[in-house]
């Protein structure tokens, strides 16, 4: 009977333990905040909103994001194919199509626990010039962003957002 209350004990020590890293929003790696709980939004879609453009013509649109402060992003070309790439695209169901992206150069950065391992991220405000082609008439062109938000010791999973403008092609 001894050695069953002894490990009930030790169950519930574990139990209150986790239960108590769990509350605080913690992870068991460096004891940094836990990404999945955090509020925050890793990348926002700033602007532009609406855009008047000629139908059937390229047209370069500048789009510009933010990436929350204390984390970071794979660049579109990362050093390691490992990793996942941050990458925009054009619903063919939008009235606009994607032509071409131009991704700004990343940032080299290491991590604390690799410092011989350089990773290229974006962090802050970043831009990326679009090239699109819109039909005539009006529409809500629903782009997607595709990236991973990393702070220096995790990763949250890959996410895609949606950079809604509005598009009156003439």
């Amino acid at each position: 009977m001894r050695g069953l209350t002894k490990r009930i004990w030790i169950a519930a020590f574990v139990a209150v333990g986790l239960a108590a890293i769990t509350a605080h929003g913690q992870n068991l790696i460096g004891n940094q905040p836990d990404l999945s709980l955090k509020g925050a939004t890793p990348v926002r879609y700033l602007f532009p909103e609406q855009l008047t453009l000629t139908a059937g013509k390229p047209t370069t649109v500048a789009m510009h994001f933010q990436v929350a402060d204390g984390l970071h992003i794979n660049s579109h070309t990362p050093h390691d194919g490992y990793l996942i790439p941050t990458v925009l695209s054009i619903p063919a169901t939008s009235g606009a199509h994607l032509v071409s992206a131009n991704y700004p150069s990343g940032a080299d950065i290491t991590l604390p626990y690799d410092p011989k391992t350089k990773l290229s991220v974006y962090t802050g405000d970043f831009t990326i010039q679009a090239r699109i082609v819109a039909a005539r008439g009006d529409h809500l062109v629903q782009a997607q962003l595709r990236y991973q938000a990393c702070n220096m010791s995790q990763c949250l999973p890959p996410k895609t957002i949606t950079a809604a403008f509005d598009v009156i092609a003439k």
